[in-house]
């Protein structure tokens, strides 16, 4: 084998679908994605359930298409919800695994980590994630909540929205760290995220935080009627989050969370479909706009990725409002698996060293009073 011949496995584990990746360098082999409906994983009763289940799957996936598992240098897995961290890419260890199972957020990519980390242990290889959704980098000034007990996290689809960002830069021919851009990851969740010279300043917390609904998260809540309903419903802990983060958004008000489904909706004549969506739509134009000042309206460009940038209309509804701002890009879809391999084959190559995963000091007024200058 070549010094520079190297074969990394990626698995990308999400609301709704599991991504398989089998790489040869910079070259994709092999690209699955098996999408998952709703009552199958419903029917799971916990994240180690559904770790058998996915893992199992993912075994099978390689096998059926003839994937050498002892070829593989590296295993990547999508980065969950552990401490907070700077972007990069980590090697997995048994403090991050422990981490992320002791994590409050029941989320899909939790099981990335743990995933790539049992493939691994049984090829004897390292296990990497990179860019995790607990990416940390914004500025003191957006932690601040309103209330001394909350303190707002930094949590989104990084691992996305940092590789979009650095294509669009090359489509500028210009490089990331001279660049502030908004750059949103539509999806199903929704991140929406300001860039000052290659650093994220900013997030609207895409998993249960700020911002607009997504296709099954509900977004923003006016505090009151949020107090009120939580009060008065009766649900306990996973049953709330399971209404607000699977069951809300374009599943509560259409039946349906597609895209495509509705826009046929749309195409018959269906008002309803046509208000909830430029609703969405309408919301996620506001938060571009509040990025934006966070930039002090200094904004070079616009970056829209993920599945629902492929909508025609709702990037039309979106466009016409914040198309003033800066000029808008568009990179449909999703490149985490290409982002997994491509920061492993940098360890790999020694081109980039693999950071350990050392959770950062606890963030605090006290702390950033203390920075100030």
């Amino acid at each position: 084998m070549h010094e520079d011949d190297f074969y990394i496995l990626t698995i990308n584990p999400g609301s709704m679908s599991t991504k398989v990746g089998y790489y040869h360098n910079e070259e994709c082999l092999l690209e699955e994605e098996v999408m998952h409906k709703p009552e199958e994983l419903s029917a799971l009763a916990d994240l180690d359930e559904e770790y058998s289940y996915r893992q199992k799957l993912i075994l099978k996936i390689l096998a059926e298409r003839g994937m050498d598992l002892s070829r593989l240098d590296a295993v990547v897995g999508r980065g969950g919800f552990m401490k907070p961290v700077k972007g990069g890419t980590y090697l997995v260890d048994e403090q991050m695994l422990a981490d992320i199972r002791k994590s409050p957020y029941r989320h899909p990519c939790n099981l990335g980590a743990p995933l790539a980390w049992q493939i691994s242990k049984e090829l004897s290889i390292p296990a990497y994630i990179v860019d995790p959704v607990v990416v940390d980098e914004i500025c003191d000034l957006a932690r601040i909540s309103g209330t001394p007990d909350i303190v707002r996290q930094s949590f989104f689809h990084a691992l996305n929205i940092r590789a979009v960002a650095h294509i669009a830069a090359e489509k500028l021919i210009q490089k990331y760290s001279d660049l502030n851009m908004i750059v949103c990851h539509l999806g199903g969740g929704i991140s929406i995220t300001a860039h000052e010279k290659g650093r994220v300043i900013d997030v609207n917390n895409a998993l249960l935080g700020m911002g607009p609904f997504t296709p099954r998260r509900v977004g923003a809540l006016p505090t009151y009627d949020l107090i009120r309903y939580v009060l008065s419903s009766g649900l306990d802990e996973d049953a709330l989050f399971n209404k607000f983060i699977k069951e809300s958004g374009l599943y509560a008000y259409l039946g349906t969370d597609s895209g495509l489904e509705i826009k046929k909706m749309i195409e018959k004549g269906d008002k309803k479909a046509r208000f909830i969506f430029e609703a969405m739509a309408y919301q996620i134009a506001k938060e571009i706009g509040a990025m934006a000042t966070t930039l002090r309206g200094r904004v070079h460009l616009i970056v829209f990725s993920g599945g629902l940038s492929r909508s025609d209309i709702l990037m039309y509804w979106v466009g016409e409002r914040v198309s003033w701002i800066a000029p808008c890009i568009f990179i449909p879809g999703q490149k985490e698996l290409d982002a997994m391999a491509a920061g492993a084959l940098k360890v790999l190559i020694g081109y980039e060293k693999a950071k350990r995963y050392t959770p950062r000091e606890e963030w605090s007024v006290e702390l950033a009073v203390k920075r100030m200058k």
